[in-house]
């Protein structure tokens, strides 16, 4: 019995696991044994019958010279061998079902001691031990799979740590980078005494951009919890949008930027409607477009298509720029990182891929890069029809009194 305290100064017993097996071992065996015992007894009063074959009036002699009726006879015949089938009965009844509880007992300890190891594994991890692992190597059935099953779950919490612990550290260093800036001009500038206002102007501008540039990676960082939190649940908000919308909205607003380095910019912009958060959206197709503006080379290309079918809209970005190995993709998706390489101190905030990511799993799409021959690379985000999927409208309604 395990004891446990529901509220302070109560407690109520409560059977663990195994005793609630053992129990019902113990009771389907006492039932089984109690069947069997009492079909002997009705087996043994039916059967010794001898005298219903000999004529009425037959007497027997027993051993002790006492002569009796046969039919008497029988009846105390029948009636010790029914009582002695019972009694003995009752006593093989009750040592089988003793040993039996008991075996039940030691079998099902021995079958739930991996459920043990889950338990003390689980009270004993903490964010320094999760490289522990029950590593059950037992028979091949159900509690395997459990132990197999939670030792999975660790290797996803230890993975999950790991990078929280990598994505705060890169943040913290983004962040510590233009602060560190600021700081540094504005200390030089006010140790010398004989700086001008052309030397304040120029500190201030050094200030600002660096300020800029926090005040980005805040807003990455901001963005890309926001789509987290609403990965694989509904969104908060839900109207229908056009990926072509905003594919041109993005593309409007880099154009200076493409024309400065003599991109050749193509596009196929068709109809893509889908339904979704429009401002994270407009984020998606805008940190494809920057991304391919920004990670390009002098007279490069970029091409941008849009469209639609029936189950699915997409959107598809690609440019030429520096070569990346396709074995290096599925970390472009991580936050900080290119191409496998830690983005820290690069151009942008390195959050832009990984934002695409998050915005695709909150709307149920998916998102794929190809690393492009003579380099760059192309992403295609595909995300649910908007035939497909349901306008969420929200209100709220102040109650009068």
């Amino acid at each position: 019995m395990t004891v446990y305290s529901g509220r302070p100064g109560r407690h109520r017993l409560r059977p663990t696991l195994r005793l609630r097996l053992t129990l019902l071992n113990g009771v389907l065996l006492v039932g089984a044994g109690a069947i069997l015992v009492l079909l002997a007894w009705l087996l043994v009063g039916d059967a010794l019958h001898p005298a219903d074959q000999l004529r009425a009036g037959t007497t027997v002699e027993l051993a002790n010279g006492t002569r009796l009726d046969a039919r008497d006879w029988q009846d105390q015949v029948v009636d010790a061998a029914s009582r002695e089938l019972l009694a003995k009965g009752l006593v093989a009844l009750l040592a089988i079902s003793i040993v039996g509880v008991a075996g039940a007992y030691a079998v099902a300890g021995r079958a739930l001691r991996p459920l043990h190891q889950v338990t003390s594994t689980a009270q004993r991890l903490g964010e320094e031990t999760l490289d522990q692992r029950i590593r059950y190597s037992g028979a091949d059935d159900e509690v395997a799979e459990l132990a197999a099953t939670f030792d999975a779950m660790l290797d996803r919490l230890g993975e999950a740590f790991e990078t929280q612990k990598r994505f705060v550290a890169n943040a913290s260093h983004e962040l510590r980078t233009p602060l560190a800036v600021m700081r540094t001009e504005i200390d030089v500038t006010m140790a010398d005494e004989e700086a001008d206002v052309a030397e304040y102007r120029r500190m201030a501008t050094v200030v600002r951009d660096a300020s800029e540039r926090a005040n980005g990676l805040v807003d990455a960082l901001l963005v890309l919890a926001r789509s987290e939190a609403q990965s694989g649940r509904r969104l908060a908000r839900k109207v229908n949008t056009d990926l072509a919308t905003a594919a041109t909205t993005a593309l409007s607003a880099v154009r200076g930027e493409a024309d400065r380095l003599k991109l050749t910019v193509t596009t196929s912009l068709k109809p893509a409607p889908v339904v979704g958060d429009p401002s994270l959206l407009d984020r998606l197709a805008g940190n494809l477009i920057e991304n391919a503006i920004r990670y390009n080379h002098l007279h490069g290309k970029v091409w941008a298509r849009t469209g639609s079918d029936a189950a699915a809209a997409w959107l598809v970005v690609g440019n030429t720029g520096f070569e990346v190995d396709q074995t290096d993709v599925p970390g472009l998706f991580e936050p900080f990182r290119r191409g496998g390489r830690e983005r820290t101190g690069a151009r942008g905030s390195g959050l832009g891929l990984s934002i695409v990511r998050a915005v695709c799993d909150a709307h149920g799409g998916t998102v794929t890069a190809a690393a492009q021959p003579g380099g760059g690379l192309e992403v295609t985000v595909t995300l649910p029809a908007a035939d497909t999927t349901p306008v969420v409208a929200a209100t709220a309604a102040v109650p009068t009194h």
